[in-house]
């Protein structure tokens, strides 16, 4: 690679970071936004938490921490601030009647489904000028970079 292409690539890559870090900036306000909407006294992190059991319905604590990263004292915090606000309840494991599951209340499940159908309207909005090829590109290349993140 010669210095003229080694010069357009540090360019290249510096508009990439300027891009994603007004992205991540604009997707944690969001989130915050979403969140409120969810309750008004959720953050963040326990909207996080609130998707991930909406997509993989029951689960165990345990597994919380392992499919998320998160330490286990964090994820403890969570599950009972969550259950604090309606939107999450513990119970027994069908599977295993020692063992307790979190899941969505059903109050968590319908602030949190009519949340996100009010999200998807947004994006189909905002991205209505968008072509269908370029939908599938960005997603592409969204999937590859969050491969290697």
């Amino acid at each position: 690679m010669d210095e003229h292409d080694q010069a357009d690539r540090r360019e290249a890559a510096q508009a990439v970071e300027r891009a994603l870090s007004v992205l991540f900036g604009r997707a944690r306000s969001f989130s915050l936004q979403v969140a409120k909407q969810v309750h008004p006294g959720l953050d963040t992190a326990s909207y996080a938490l609130l998707v991930h059991l909406y997509e993989t319905g029951p689960v165990r604590a345990a597994e919380i921490v392992e499919r998320t990263g998160l330490d286990k004292s964090t994820v403890s915090r969570q599950i009972a601030r969550l259950e604090e606000l309606g939107l999450l309840e513990r119970a027994v494991d069908s599977a295993d009647g020692r063992a307790r599951i979190v899941q969505l209340t059903e109050t968590g499940h319908d602030r949190l489904d009519a949340v996100r159908s009010d999200r998807r309207k947004l994006l189909w909005e905002r991205l209505s000028h968008w072509s269908n090829e370029d939908m599938h590109t960005f997603s592409a290349l969204l999937d590859r970079l969050n491969e290697v993140l």
